[in-house]
């Protein structure tokens, strides 16, 4: 059953007035035209630049190579409601990036929008020889208060995924999340309008095992809660309140010996891109730790968003230092 109403007012109008401030921009503007990207290109921060891309999630699979799960901006500019499919990219040096095309789309989503669109921030996860790619779509014509949380399988991290239904029982939030404990245990976190929950996964990966419950303790949140566990440290990263005074998102995080918490707040560790928007994630590989992100630094528009890399490092205490953007046009 779909509760609604879960994104707040105030997110709404946050996110129409940046639609309809993002359409003017695109009427009065020339999309700049986009580097070539072959597979295996090195390019720097952006470090995509073939098409817009949005979102991304990180992951290192058991073949050594990290995977970079990302959404996709449509140009021209016209706002988030035409976002409608996922790119997987790879790379194993942190410098060359593999494209490996498209690997879901709308029309593919049988329980979808009729009028497509709103393919928003995925993340993905592997357990028992499965790779299960989460994605936020809603039901209906009226996507606000519709959203459902999607997934899609394969056996491969960078192809064949098919539908496989979305996670019943949750409310109508977006941005989802699936941590893997190292027992095992997988946890699922959403969220969206200032509000977090988390919750296990049972062993199927596509039903909450249990209820969900609020995350307890985090300062500011708006959306795009990210989970990771260092030296024993559970960290909740997530962006923060993006309409207050007409700021960009910082990125925040907070951290527990729990991974459902509570959660204690450590403060911002990404000040604001030139995005209106931001939505990371963090992962470690071989032996660096890294702060994925997006900005707006080839297109300067805040809906054709580009995605980013920089490295992450952690104070003695375990705290994050604030990561050193190195995005260029």
């Amino acid at each position: 059953m779909i509760i609604k109403n879960t994104i707040n007012t105030s997110t709404r109008k946050s996110r129409l007035r940046s639609l309809v401030w993002a359409i003017g921009l695109g009427v009065l503007s020339i999309t700049p035209v986009l580097a070539q990207n072959k597979a295996d290109t090195a390019l720097g921060n952006p470090f995509i630049r073939s098409m817009y891309t949005a979102d991304p999630s990180a992951h290192v699979w058991k073949d050594g190579r990290l995977y970079v799960y990302a959404s996709h901006d449509i140009s021209p500019s016209r706002g988030c409601d035409l976002m409608d499919q996922y790119h997987v990219f790879s790379t194993d040096d942190m410098v060359h990036w593999k494209d490996h095309g498209e690997i879901l789309r709308a029309s593919q989503v049988s329980w979808g929008r009729p009028e497509g669109g709103f393919m928003w921030a995925p993340d993905c996860a592997y357990k028992n020889g499965t790779y299960y790619f989460y994605f936020p779509h809603p039901s209906d014509s009226k996507w606000n208060d519709s959203w459902k949380i999607g997934v899609a399988t394969s056996k491969s991290p960078a192809s064949g995924f098919k539908v496989q239904g979305y996670i019943k029982g949750l409310k109508s939030m977006i941005d989802p999340c699936v941590f893997v404990d190292d027992d095992g245990q997988a946890y699922f976190y959403y969220g969206g309008g200032a509000k977090c929950e988390g919750g296990k996964l049972k062993s199927n990966m596509m039903e909450i095992d249990g209820e969900m419950k609020p995350m307890e303790g985090l300062e500011d949140f708006h959306e795009a809660s990210w989970v990771h566990k260092r030296n024993g440290i559970y960290y909740l990263s997530y962006s923060d309140n993006h309409d207050v005074a007409g700021k960009h998102n910082q990125m925040r995080y907070a951290t527990s010996n729990s991974p459902l918490g509570p959660w204690k707040s450590q403060g911002v560790y990404m000040d604001p891109t030139d995005s209106f928007t931001n939505h990371g994630s963090i992962v470690q590989y071989k032996g660096q730790w890294y702060s994925f992100y997006h900005t707006s630094a080839i297109s300067h528009q805040d809906w054709e968003r580009s995605v980013c890399v920089d490295k992450l490092f952690y104070n003695a205490d375990g705290t994050i230092k604030k990561v050193i953007q190195t995005s260029k046009p």
